[in-house]
């Protein structure tokens, strides 16, 4: 009687390859990379401290705000790190009333074709040195821990979540990949926080799917940490919640909006936490527009609002953005979406904290 398994060769033979596609290099595993740049265990015990804190604050045990902020991408570690140095240090002003996380965002969702990010091709030549750039992308993330911050990136592309997972403090999902189911399978095995965005169209059904399926368990096709092919079985993640970026029809961090959001959530029995990127549709892509949504987001905080737990700001050393190119690049600007400059951040920051501060002072019996 025939096995109903399959027998591999013992002799493997060369794979086919494609017409259209060409191997050029290996590289390494995540298991190598992460013994090449190890995470020290006293940073390692950082990184699950700053995990438990945002936990803390989407479940409502502490008070603070999350802020991610920071680079819409980084393209140069230079300016990059001098902005994590003065974060680090507004961090230390604020820390009772905000929990600042830095966006250490190496990769970048195109729509069509464009600059990948740090991670695909470090020296924005095209080039596409994809090994120097995982080298270059943990070895900076694990410079930012030195300085005591918290971190987070967007994860885009499954493969390379593994070479940095260990790293952050939360993720996000974007509005182009909270569908895919892939994707929801990752988050389902990860032992951080993570925000599912919603939909470009600006609704949040697809991403109140994401949340569930995320919190069951799976078993699906993926790679060990060795980088071999493997059954992958996740226990599901339950730290997770909504990002609200606006959509095609507009942004949607104004009450109505948020109250929309809420009922959504509590509708399919999903505990309404919700954070509010002030960027993309929310800003109509103009970088000086998220101070407005900013101080939207946290009046309605302010008036009771317990949903709102967390914001994003995209902010750079200095205002704007720049197209990549021949002509020599302008330091600390960023060269995807525009950006809010370092100035304005603190001052929105530091302020917003004065204003939880005398908030608290009012009403000492309340979350906010």
């Amino acid at each position: 009687m025939q096995s109903s398994s399959l027998a591999l060769p013992l002799t493997q033979p060369q794979p086919q390859v494609a017409a259209n596609t060409a191997v050029s290099q290996r590289l390494p595993s995540s298991f190598m990379l992460k013994q090449h740049l190890p995470l020290s265990n006293a940073l390692g015990a950082q990184v699950e401290q700053h995990r438990q804190a945002v936990k803390a604050i989407l479940e409502g045990r502490d008070p603070r705000l999350l802020v991610i902020v920071g680079p819409c991408s980084i393209h140069d570690p230079h300016s990059a790190l001098e902005y994590a140095e003065r974060l680090a240090r507004l961090a230390e002003r604020v820390n009772d009333q905000m929990l600042l996380v830095m966006r250490a965002y190496i990769e970048k969702p195109r729509t069509t074709v464009g600059w990948k990010g740090l991670v695909y091709d470090p020296h924005l030549d095209g080039s596409d040195d994809m090994h120097g750039g995982l080298n270059l992308s943990r070895r900076l993330m694990l410079d930012m821990l030195a300085l005591g911050l918290p971190i987070a990136t967007e994860l885009l592309q499954p493969m390379a979540a593994g070479y940095f997972d260990d790293l952050l403090s939360w993720a996000a999902i974007g509005a182009r990949t909270t569908e895919s189911q892939v994707h929801r399978e990752m988050v389902s095995g990860l032992g951080l926080p993570v925000g599912f965005k919603n939909g470009t169209d600006g609704s949040i059904g697809i991403a109140c799917d994401a949340i569930r399926s995320a919190a069951h368990g799976h078993r699906h096709f993926g790679v060990d940490a060795q980088g071999h092919p493997a059954i992958i079985e996740t226990l599901g993640n339950q730290d997770t919640h909504l990002v609200l970026r606006g959509g095609h029809k507009g942004p949607n961090y104004d009450r109505q909006s948020i109250e929309q959001a809420r009922k959504g959530l509590e509708s399919v029995g999903l505990a309404p936490r919700i954070m509010v990127d002030c960027s993309h549709a929310n800003s109509g892509k103009d970088p000086a527009r998220q101070p407005h949504v900013f101080n939207e987001v946290l009046e309605q905080r302010l008036q009771g609002d317990r949903a709102l737990v967390a914001v994003m700001l995209e902010s750079h050393l200095f205002d704007g953005c720049q197209a990549l190119g021949k002509q020599p690049l302008r330091y600390g600007v960023s060269i995807t979406d525009g950006c809010l400059g370092w100035n304005s951040t603190e001052t929105l920051l530091t302020n917003a904290a004065d204003a939880l501060r005398k908030n608290a002072q009012e009403k000492p019996g309340a979350i906010l």
